[in-house]
C-alpha cells in the first residue's frame, strides 16, 4: 500500500514539528551515509536544530572539517566548474540570445528567399527591399545555382 503524499506546509503544532524534524533529520543522515558508501565519495551533513539551537553534524566534526576544507580547496583550484545562480542565469541568457539571433537570421533568409521566388513568378521586386537585402538575395541565388549545378553533375 503506497504512502500518502505529504502536504508541504508549515507545521503549526510544535510537538508535531519537533517529531517531524527528528524523523527527517535521521533520514537525511541515513541518506548521506548511503551516498558515501554506495558512491564512494566524501560527504557530510550539517543541520542546525531550531529547537535547542545546537548544530548537529554527520559523521563527526573532524570529518566534516576535512570535507569542508577539501571543498574550499577544490573550489579555489577549479573555479571554472563552480557556478552560482548569477553566472548560471548569465549563461542561460547568453545561450537564449544566441538562439534568438540564429532564429532571426533564419527568418530573414527565409523572407528574402520568399521575395526571390515571388520575383521569379511575378517579375516584380517587393518595394521594401534594401541594397543589403538584394545582396543577400544574390547570395541565396548563387547558393541555389551551385546546388543545381551539383545535382546536374551527379546526374550526368
Amino acid at each position: 500500500m503506497p504512502r500518502e503524499k505529504v502536504k508541504m506546509a508549515y507545521i503549526n503544532d510544535i510537538n508535531a514539528r519537533k517529531a517531524s524534524f527528528n524523523k527527517r533529520k535521521k533520514s537525511i543522515f541515513k541518506k548521506v551515509s548511503e551516498l558515501t558508501i554506495l558512491c564512494g565519495i566524501q560527504a557530510c551533513a550539517i543541520i542546525q536544530n531550531p529547537f535547542d539551537f545546537q548544530i548537529e553534524v554527520w559523521p563527526n566534526p573532524e570529518r566534516v572539517d576535512q570535507v569542508i576544507e577539501r571543498y574550499q580547496n577544490t573550489s579555489l583550484i577549479n573555479e571554472s566548474r563552480n557556478m552560482n545562480q548569477e553566472s548560471f542565469f548569465i549563461q542561460r541568457i547568453s545561450k537564449a540570445q544566441q538562439k534568438l539571433h540564429n532564429l532571426r537570421k533564419d527568418n530573414y533568409e527565409k523572407k528574402i528567399t520568399l521575395a526571390m521566388f515571388e520575383y521569379i513568378q511575378t517579375r516584380k521586386l517587393p518595394e521594401n527591399l534594401t541594397i543589403e537585402d538584394l545582396k543577400v538575395m544574390d547570395d541565396i541565388r548563387e547558393k541555389y545555382m551551385k546546388e543545381i549545378e551539383n545535382k546536374k553533375a551527379i546526374l550526368y
